[in-house]
């Protein structure tokens, strides 16, 4: 019986282990194998040629979401300056400009915000046409919304003259030299204050054609002046001449004597 048992102990010590590992392989045949995509990131380096990327590869659980790719457009376009020159007249405003090509303006403050003092450039005078002897006051528009300019002169309290938003010039009454002009700007938030450069002392300076004739006239005269200078010059210079011929010719005129034996007469020489 003891050996009965023993030989039936050593044939399971034989007989399972192969079932064990038969087992096993069928299991694993029949479960689904496990595979691994391969994705490829593409990378912008940060350098200007469109050419110049780094790739990136990633294998993956095809069983896990791969991760989420967000394209984002790539453009070489840098912003640009809207063409705005504000000391222009009658010009596009900078926000209409903006809206219709995409440029940048420089930073305004808004409408209900008191504007900055504009920029007085010249006060020059009217030389010529209708306007002849009025002044015309230029100036340059504040980084700030305007609704209209005003000029006011020193002196002259009650007359205020108004200027559109877009407006960079107007024409005052004749002005003495060192009257006080100011331009102010206007908004619904109230007036600009003066400062040292929206404000400009007349000073009157000729214009070239004015020297010019100026010029011409002051060397006329002096011609003029030369020639009878030298006419009177030389008229004395010849009487001079003949009154000086005059008294060496009477100077010369001797009286001389010539004796014969029996009379004598005088020659004058």
């Amino acid at each position: 019986m003891t050996s009965l048992c023993r030989n039936l102990v050593a044939l399971l010590f034989f007989v399972l282990p192969p079932m064990h590992s038969h087992f096993f392989t069928n299991a694993a045949s029949t479960s689904a194998p496990i595979t691994r995509q391969r994705i490829i990131h593409v990378i912008d380096t940060g350098s200007d040629s469109q050419d110049d990327y780094g790739f990136i590869e990633d294998e993956y659980d095809i069983t896990e979401a791969p991760p989420r790719v967000v394209n984002i457009p790539k453009t070489d376009r840098k912003p640009q300056l809207c063409k705005y020159d504000p000391c222009s007249e009658n010009q596009v405003p900078c926000a209409t400009l903006s809206e219709q090509t995409g440029c940048l303006c420089p930073g305004m403050s808004g409408a209900n915000v008191r504007p900055h003092p504009p920029r007085i450039q010249a006060l020059v005078p009217v030389s010529e046409g209708s306007d002849r002897g009025k002044i015309q006051v230029q100036w340059c528009a504040p980084s700030s919304v305007v609704s209209e300019y005003r000029i006011v002169t020193e002196g002259r309290d009650g007359e205020i003259q108004k200027f559109g938003d877009a407006s960079r010039q107007g024409l005052v009454r004749s002005l003495e030299v060192g009257t006080k002009v100011c331009v102010v700007a206007v908004n619904n938030a109230g007036n600009s204050d003066p400062s040292d450069f929206s404000c400009k002392r007349y000073e009157f300076r000729e214009s070239s054609d004015h020297t010019l004739m100026a010029w011409v006239i002051g060397g006329g005269v002096a011609l003029l002046l030369l020639v009878v200078t030298t006419a009177l010059i030389c008229g004395k210079y010849q009487k001079f001449r003949k009154g000086k011929r005059d008294s060496t010719d009477g100077l010369t005129k001797v009286q001389v004597e010539h004796c014969d034996l029996d009379k004598c007469s005088s020659v004058v020489v």
